[in-house]
């Protein structure tokens, strides 16, 4: 009789119909020394599974050495070094934006009169400044005569 359930707990183990006791009781008869001979083919495959089954996973952990600590400390110190970089640079950026944005407006003026007059005014500073330079010219050739009278030219 125990044969009988034996070969139908086998067939039913590998058509994946068993129960997680139907499978321990098949484990439990192949791995006792009575096995029918017809049966003895699958003495080691449950004997396998038991075997892996008592086996125990010891993972091993690498300790961090010193110089991966430092390699981790130098990666987060260059992100946060990143981070520092592009929030000046997008402050900067932020802060200039609005400069430029009053720079574009030079102003007009709705009243011809009152244009010429600012006109004139803009010419007239810009004429000082080129009258200065004008100066500085003379200066330049009177240099240049003297230079030419203490030095004879061959």
């Amino acid at each position: 009789m125990e044969l009988n359930r034996i070969e139908s707990l086998l067939e039913k183990y590998f058509d994946g119909e068993t129960t997680i006791a139907e499978e321990n009781e098949l484990r439990n008869y192949f791995s006792s020394s009575i096995v029918a001979q017809h049966l003895e083919q699958y003495q080691t495959l449950f004997g396998y599974f038991s075997q892996e089954a008592a086996q125990k996973f010891a993972p091993e952990i690498p300790l961090l050495t010193k110089a991966g600590a430092k390699k981790r400390k130098l990666a987060w110190l260059s992100i946060a070094a990143s981070i520092v970089v592009l929030l000046g640079v997008g402050t900067f950026a932020y802060i200039n934006y609005d400069n430029n944005a009053a720079k574009d407006d030079l102003g007009s003026y709705d009243n011809p009169e009152v244009a010429f007059k600012e006109t004139q005014k803009a010419l007239a500073l810009l004429s000082e400044n080129v009258n200065v330079g004008i100066g500085s010219v003379k200066y330049v050739k009177e240099y240049e005569t003297d230079k030419d009278k203490i030095f004879i030219k061959n």
